[in-house]
């Protein structure tokens, strides 16, 4: 085989190679991004690369897949949604400890389910994973539980605190925590 036949085969191996990685890597950051939502993009922004958003994505999935997450029972969802039900009314009483309530019941419903609790921050990555289209209601109704404890929170404030943890409380447990009447005419 000549030198010029030698060469040219590596350089063909050389770029199927390369080919084959750059595949990949699309690849991956496509599900990624399938996966994660806008939850990648807001990962990738704070990071400034998408390399390392996508590892630090990789690295929770591999987390959360240690994890035994178990689906709530009929009974658990229905305790959960009465309760849910209850601190709601309770909101037009005393906003505030609605909002301290309700931030409560997730933590309980996560606990339950099989997700560690604490950090926020930790608990916010992890459940991005499963509920990646839903975290950010979690860190909007965590960042105005938060100023309302610095009293910079309005009751509109947290009434929309209380509508981001209900949207993320219903896809924890996987049901509607408002009863729907029936109309009639």
């Amino acid at each position: 085989m000549s030198t010029s036949t030698l060469i040219v085969l590596v350089l063909a191996i050389a770029a199927i190679a390369v080919g084959a990685l750059l595949f990949y890597e699309r690849n991956k950051t496509r599900k990624l991004k399938t996966k994660f939502g806008p939850e990648y993009d807001r990962l990738v922004e704070k990071e400034g690369s998408a390399r390392r958003g996508e590892a630090i994505l990789e690295t929770r999935n591999k987390r959360v897949e240690k994890f035994n997450i178990r689906p709530l029972s009929l009974e658990e969802r229905g305790r959960f949604a009465a309760e849910w039900r209850s601190v709601q009314e309770r909101f037009v009483d005393d906003p505030r400890r609605a909002v301290a309530q309700a931030d409560q019941l997730i933590n309980d419903a996560l606990r339950l389910r099989g997700y560690p609790v604490g950090d926020f921050e930790q608990q916010a990555a992890d459940l991005s994973v499963d509920y990646a289209r839903v975290v950010e209601d979690y860190r909007t109704a965590h960042r105005i539980a938060m100023e309302d404890e610095r009293g910079q929170a309005t009751t509109e404030d947290l009434r929309g605190a209380m509508q981001h943890y209900r949207n993320l409380f219903e896809h924890v447990l996987d049901t509607h925590v408002t009863k729907y009447e029936e109309v009639r005419r």
